[in-house]
């Protein structure tokens, strides 16, 4: 007689994303219980981006070769009274769920802050206020900072935080497994800035252009054809 296959040992996982309101951001920790029983209950004052993130994370993790467990899952967003909006803490869930559900393991996962929207495909998507949100990921001390590709420059601007661009579910993973396997993004102010300037002159300079270009077809006399 064949033995029995055990069954992933399920449990309690807590981590953390950020709400954030106006120019400031909030530490908001995200409790996730898996357990017998048949349910998804998620609780916390969430709005309906939240509330409809279950849809996207049990698409994006079966993408993934993954899967939503068919256990009690409860989700709780603390601070309970206040308000949290939007799609940005769909990487966060997911991952919530595959660690305490045993389908992966991230034992340092409590040091990061997790935030992106995530596609059906286990894609991932750009937020709003990745600044404010790592300028108070270091004012925490959380280690690192974990948000998508296209928000990861903003995110890098602070200083003394880790930050991490990723594209996919699966990369997030893969970096829990092996830590070295992403690069902190490291971001030279200086020659950003330089570079911003430079894109505004040149912007100013072409606008400049046009706006003097209409200026002399108004100077031609009427029937004029010929721009000089």
């Amino acid at each position: 007689m064949e033995p029995t296959p055990k069954e992933p040992t399920l449990m309690l996982v807590q981590l953390y994303g950020s709400a954030v309101f106006g120019v400031e951001a909030h530490k908001i920790t995200i409790e996730i219980n898996v357990n017998q029983g048949i349910g998804y209950h998620l609780v916390g004052l969430p709005d309906n981006a939240i509330k409809e993130s279950n849809y996207r994370i049990a698409a994006a993790l079966e993408n993934s070769r993954y899967k939503l467990p068919g256990k009690k899952i409860t989700i709780n967003l603390a601070p309970a009274d206040l308000r949290k909006e939007g799609s940005a803490y769909d990487l966060a869930i997911a991952l919530g769920i595959l660690t305490a559900s045993g389908q992966i393991t991230a034992p340092d996962i409590s040091n990061y802050i997790v935030m992106g929207e995530i596609a059906l495909d286990g894609s991932i998507r750009p937020i709003k206020g990745a600044l404010p949100i790592a300028i108070q990921a270091l004012k925490d001390g959380f280690k690192g900072f974990i948000l998508p590709n296209e928000n990861a420059q903003e995110a890098a601007i602070v200083k003394g935080i880790e930050v991490y661009g990723v594209t996919h579910l699966k990369e997030v993973i893969e970096f829990f497994k092996n830590p070295d396997m992403l690069k902190p993004l490291s971001l030279d102010t200086r020659k950003l800035f330089a570079a911003k300037v430079e894109e505004t002159n040149s912007i100013l300079l072409m606008s400049r252009g046009k706006k003097r270009s209409r200026g002399v077809w108004k100077l031609q006399p009427q029937g004029a054809t010929t721009l000089f």
